[in-house]
């Protein structure tokens, strides 16, 4: 019945929260019962307290993902709406991911339509979203490689494609990569930051501005996310 599904749901959900805390907080304890335990050098003892930083901002993030979630399950969400420019917003994050970008001395192109009208939504809540695919076309993509942002407007629907030629999503995880915490490769993704819960948040984000996204994969040839919000109609613009 869907009582027991969503029960079953309830408590896989649980399990893998108390999975991810789990990790960060064994090592913040073992590495923080290592240092109490003997005199250590100032150089690993830095080594040691470094970890204990990383693992505990790691937690700080997936808390604050989870309540974002939650927000959004019980529509406790109240973004602040406001009429802007997709393609001036897509460029914004280009630059927010700009350090990322030259360390793996990626090559990043976007190409903004002229008459892209503009759309009424939570731009906060858009620039997560653009941020999180275009972070993951960076984060998935090897050294100097491609990735394409293409800003347009078609069937009253202004829309964002990323196109980046990375390590692609294999045919069976893409029907679920916008499941909590799904990973295409736990060890990978884990290892490589992110709580698995960016995809999850975005498609919320999304749809409660009345859009979409969509993503087209290939393995080991890369990856294609389309994000369409509706964009003003020419009497509904200032």
């Amino acid at each position: 019945t869907e009582h027991v599904k969503l029960d079953n749901m309830r408590k896989e959900f649980v399990a893998d929260v108390s999975h991810e805390l789990k990790t960060p907080i064994t090592s913040i304890i073992g590495y923080a019962d290592t240092l109490q335990e003997g005199e250590y050098d100032r150089a690993t003892q830095e080594k040691f307290l470094s970890v204990i930083s990383s693992e505990g901002r790691r937690m700080a993030d997936l808390v604050s993902d989870l309540l974002t979630l939650s927000r959004y399950d019980t529509n406790r969400v109240t973004g602040n709406i406001t009429e802007f420019d997709l393609g001036e917003l897509a460029k914004k994050c280009q630059e927010k991911l700009e350090i990322e970008i030259e360390k793996k001395h990626q090559e990043v192109e976007c190409y903004v339509t002229a008459d892209v009208p503009p759309i009424k939504a939570d731009k906060n809540g858009i620039e997560r979203v653009i941020l999180n695919v275009l972070s993951n076309a960076v984060k998935y993509t090897p050294e100097n490689g491609n990735i394409k942002i293409y800003v347009g407007f078609v069937y009253n629907d202004a829309y964002i494609k990323v196109i980046d030629n990375g390590i692609g999503i294999p045919k069976e995880d893409l029907g679920r990569i916008f499941e909590r915490f799904y990973r295409v490769d736990k060890a990978r993704s884990r290892e490589m930051g992110g709580t698995g819960l960016g995809l999850s948040i975005a498609k919320e984000i999304i749809e409660q501005n009345k859009g979409s996204i969509d993503i087209k994969s290939e393995y080991g040839k890369g990856t294609e996310v389309v994000i369409r919000i509706p964009a003003l109609k020419k009497e509904e613009e200032k």
